[in-house]
């Protein structure tokens, strides 16, 4: 396993980490997983209060007795209001879950700029409890997740109160990578979460695969080692659901070069010019919604995408089927052209929506 600088917090942690958020609801199952990254050299755990309705951080609390020394633990505060003695009782509840009396890498959890703003740092606020709470002893690195804007992000991180951050990070979303790096440059430690796409990589596709020329490697081993291959990137974080996938996962973080420089700039290329293909057929703009039929227009383009140019059929059907059960497919078209009458694009959106529900729908 290689160990990677948390930014200026004077802490080396693994590059793989585990994300703690797609736990077997078992006990046993789920402590045996933990264990076995840690094992392997996994020094980083991440999980939430509302992972598994709490169960997540029960589970590492157990899976952590007698190795929480072994370990860098990092878990999260919803920021509901801006009352930092409210904030407290969540950190209290969250230190009694976990089984420790103190945690080394404490988030506001989600947060955006309006959030930091209105809620955070006023009298009284989580802030300033969290500054409290730091002179206790009870959190050791004051961090943030967010999936703001890349604008708002740059923002947060130039208030210089945070010392890491986490957001998401991977071949399909490159949206942070100037965030990312800004961060790195301001002293601050990097941890990327979705670094396979949130699933969506999991499966095999050529279209991303070939563009690595350092052996024959599978989409989710490639996506692992884009992440890593980002030198402001400092551990990326996996939910492992498997001893298999653990051991894969710390097979590739443990390569000294997961991209060759070359091999990283063929992999942009490709990605880049697979983002053009798409826009050919729908930029995203979401000018067409609202629909009068609630259809996810854009996300159903998006699907389509995904299979017809990245190659990534089963998560594409699966997630149009999921669109049709909460009633936001295609068959809930009544042809009314409403969309077509906004599209800056003017694209011939009924039509095309036919041939994503044909496909998608087979």
């Amino acid at each position: 396993m290689l160990y990677r600088p948390f930014g200026k917090t004077d802490v080396q942690v693994s590059a793989l980490g585990f994300g703690a958020m797609r736990l077997p609801r078992d006990e046993e199952a789920a402590v045996r997983l933990i264990r076995k990254a840690l094992d392997l050299g996994v020094n980083y755990v991440d999980t939430a209060p509302g992972y598994l309705e709490g169960l997540s951080e029960e589970y590492v609390g157990t899976a952590l007795q007698g190795r929480r020394e072994q370990v860098y633990l990092a878990t999260k505060n919803p920021i509901q209001n801006a009352s930092g003695a409210d904030w407290r009782k969540r950190l209290d509840a969250s230190l009694e879950r976990l089984k420790t009396d103190y945690i080394d890498f404490y988030h506001m959890w989600s947060i955006t700029w309006d959030i930091y703003t209105q809620r955070i740092i006023g009298p009284n606020g989580p802030l300033a409890e969290a500054r409290k709470a730091q002179s206790e002893g009870v959190i050791r690195h004051l961090c943030f997740s967010v999936h703001d804007k890349p604008e708002n992000i740059i923002k947060i991180i130039d208030t210089g109160e945070f010392e890491t951050m986490l957001c998401q990070y991977n071949l399909l979303d490159r949206a942070n990578e100037g965030a990312i790096e800004h961060a790195y440059k301001r002293g601050m430690g990097v941890a990327i979460m979705g670094p396979i796409g949130g699933g969506r990589l999991a499966t095999p596709t050529s279209a991303i695969g070939q563009a690595v020329q350092a052996g024959a490697v599978g989409t989710p081993e490639v996506a692992l080692r884009f992440v890593l291959s980002n030198p402001y990137v400092s551990v990326a974080l996996s939910g492992m659901t498997s001893t298999a996938m653990i051991e894969e996962n710390a097979r590739i973080a443990s390569m000294e070069e997961p991209l060759s420089e070359t091999e990283r700039q063929v992999v942009i290329a490709s990605l880049d010019h697979f983002a053009e293909l798409s826009k050919l057929y729908c930029t995203g703009c979401n000018y067409c919604m609202p629909c009068p039929n609630d259809i996810a227009i854009p996300r159903v383009f998006e699907l389509m995408n995904h299979h017809r140019i990245w190659g990534l059929t089963d998560h594409a059907v699966s997630s149009y089927q999921q669109l049709v059960k909460r009633g936001r497919g295609v068959d809930q078209c009544v042809e009314c052209g409403v969309c077509e009458s906004k599209c800056p694009q003017k694209i011939e959106i009924i039509r095309q929506l036919k041939e994503c529900a044909a496909v998608l729908g087979a």
